[in-house]
Formats: C-alpha cells, sequence, structure tokens
C-alpha cells in the first residue's frame, strides 16, 4: 500500500494535493530501492494508465523525462488548471490495452 500525504506534485507542480509514491523506475523491473517521487493520484494514475512498467523503466525513469513525453504532456498541462479536490477517471490508452 503507497503512503499518501499533502504536498507538491513533483509532475505536475500543483501543490496542496494528496500524492503517492512513485517509483520512477518500477519495483517490477528493478527499482525497489531506486529513486522516487510524490506524484498526485491523478499523474500518478494517467502514467500507469499510459505506460507499461518496461516502457517507465526503461526510458521515462526521471521526472523530467516523463514531462518530455508527447503522451503525458497534454494531461500535464490540462491537469495543472484543475482544483487539487478534483477527481478524474482515467482509461487505457488503445496502445497501451494492444501491449497486454
Amino acid at each position: 500500500m503507497s503512503k499518501r500525504s499533502i504536498g507538491i506534485c513533483e509532475l505536475c507542480s500543483r501543490g496542496k494535493v494528496e500524492t503517492t509514491i512513485h517509483h520512477l523506475t518500477p519495483k517490477e523491473v528493478g527499482g525497489t530501492f531506486l529513486p522516487t517521487a510524490q506524484l498526485c493520484i491523478p499523474c500518478h494514475k494517467q502514467l500507469h494508465s499510459l505506460y507499461t512498467n518496461d516502457e517507465l523503466g526503461a526510458r521515462l525513469n526521471t521526472i523530467e523525462d516523463l514531462r518530455k513525453d508527447e503522451k503525458i504532456h497534454a494531461f500535464i498541462k490540462w491537469i495543472r488548471k484543475q482544483p487539487a479536490t478534483k477527481l478524474i477517471n482515467t482509461k487505457k490508452s488503445h496502445e497501451r490495452r494492444k501491449k497486454r
């Protein structure tokens, strides 16, 4: 179970939001003791909806790399304008569903 706290999301930079710990290299691909980031719940859910753990571990294992990626860029731009209390629904991308 992930620990939650109130803080600033390291991905979208919104403040006073509920955050969870995101392993920048997923634990499933060897990231148990590697760096983590505090992400708001919408950003965390969106990342795992768009990308496989293998993708996150291989090419998207820093906040900078995540911010540069085109699949998440539009979401970050949108979520920055949303209030901290906004709940969102996430759907897996078509590409992500095909990889299963």
